[in-house]
C-alpha cells in the first residue's frame, strides 16, 4: 500500500530507504531493519522501535515490512527500527523481553547510525511484539531508561491466562478460533514455567505496577479475541494516570487468519499512530 505523496505530511514513495543492520540483544547480535523516508540524510526527531508478531515462537522482519513502509511514508520525520528477538523455540521467557529492552539501550547509544536526533523514542509492536513493547515500557521505568515518549500497542497479547470475554466467548468463526488456539499454544511455548505466567514482564494486564509509564496508544479490533485484554489494559493505564488512547478498529475480512499485520496496515491504525506521535511532540519523555 503506497502513501500518496500529494497528501499533507506524506513522503514520496521513491524517498523510502530501507537498510538491514545488526543490533545488540541481551546476549548477541540480532537482525534489524531501519526505515526512513523524506529528505535524504536528514536526522529524524522521532524513533519508533518496533517488534514483530508471531506468537513469540515465529515471525521475523518480513512480517510487518509492508506496514512499516507505510508507517514511515506517512510521517517523514520519524525513523523506524524493526528488530528481531530470541524466539521461544530457542529460549523461552524472559529471553525475548530482555532482547527487546537491550535493543532500546542499543538504539539510544547509536543515534548517528539510525539517523535520529535522540529527541523522542517510542516503542511499538503487534500481538506478541506488542507484549514486548508494553513490557519494555515497564523495564525502562524500572531500570532507569531509556526514556520513552510513548508506547504503541497494536492488537496486543497481554494476558497469558486467556481469561477475557472476547477470548472465551468467540463467535463461530474458524479463523478466530484459530487465532485463540494459536495464542494458547504461543503462551505454552513462551512460558513453560507456569509460575512465570503471573510475572508482570510476562503478563502486563495482571501487573499492579502501572504508574509512571509513558503515554500509550492501544489499538484493538472489533472481531479480535485479543480485543478485551487490550481495552482492559488501556483502562488500567488510565486509572493509574497514564495518558492513554484506546481505539477499536472495525472488523476487516481476512483471506488468511495469519495476515493480521496486513489488516492492521490497511485499516485506520496508521492514521491513529500519526496522530498519537504528533501529539507527543510537545510532551517531554517520561
Amino acid at each position: 500500500m503506497n502513501a500518496p505523496a500529494s497528501a499533507a505530511g506524506l513522503a514520496p514513495a521513491e524517498s523510502l530507504k530501507i537498510r538491514d543492520i545488526e543490533v545488540q540483544g541481551e546476549v548477541g547480535p540480532l537482525a534489524a531493519r531501519i526505515y526512513t523516508a523524506g529528505v535524504p540524510g536528514a536526522k529524524k526527531s522521532s524513533l519508533i522501535v518496533f517488534f514483530h508478531g508471531g506468537g513469540f515462537d515465529d515471525g521475523d522482519l518480513e512480517d510487518a515490512d509492508d506496514f512499516l513502509r507505510c508507517l514511515v511514508l506517512g510521517n517523514a520525520d520519524q525513523v523506524v527500527l524493526a528488530s528481531n528477538y530470541t524466539l521461544a523455540s530457542v529460549r523461552p521467557f524472559p529471553a525475548a523481553v530482555e532482547d527487546a529492552h537491550a535493543v532500546l539501550v542499543w538504539a539510544k547509544k547509536n543515534k548517528a547510525k539510525l539517523g535520529w536526533t535522540g529527541q523522542q523514542m517510542l516503542v511499538s509492536g503487534i500481538e506478541a511484539g506488542a507484549n514486548l513493547a508494553a513490557v519494555c515500557a515497564m523495564m525502562s521505568r524500572d531500570r532507569g531508561g531509556p526514556a520513552l515518549a510513548g508506547q504503541v500497542l497494536i492488537m496486543p497479547m497481554l494476558d497469558p491466562g486467556l481469561s477475557t470475554c472476547s477470548m472465551r466467548s468467540l463467535p463461530t468463526c474458524p479463523e478466530l478460533v484459530e487465532v485463540a488456539d494459536a495464542c494458547a499454544a504461543a503462551y505454552r511455548g513462551y512460558l513453560p514455567n507456569a509460575a512465570d505466567r503471573s510475572h508482570p514482564y510476562a503478563s502486563p494486564l495482571q501487573s499492579s505496577r502501572l504508574k509512571n509509564l509513558p503515554p500509550a496508544l492501544i489499538v484493538s479490533s472489533e472481531d479480535d479475541p485479543l480485543r478485551d485484554e487490550a481495552e482492559q489494559y488501556g483502562s488500567k493505564l488510565i486509572a493509574c494516570g497514564i495518558k492513554t488512547t484506546v481505539r477499536r478498529m472495525p472488523a476487516a475480512p481476512l483471506q488468511d487468519a495469519t495476515a493480521r499485520n496486513e489488516c492492521a496496515c490497511k485499516v485506520q491504525v496508521l492514521g491513529e499512530i500519526a496522530s498519537f506521535v504528533a501529539g507527543l511532540c510537545k510532551e517531554p519523555a517520561s
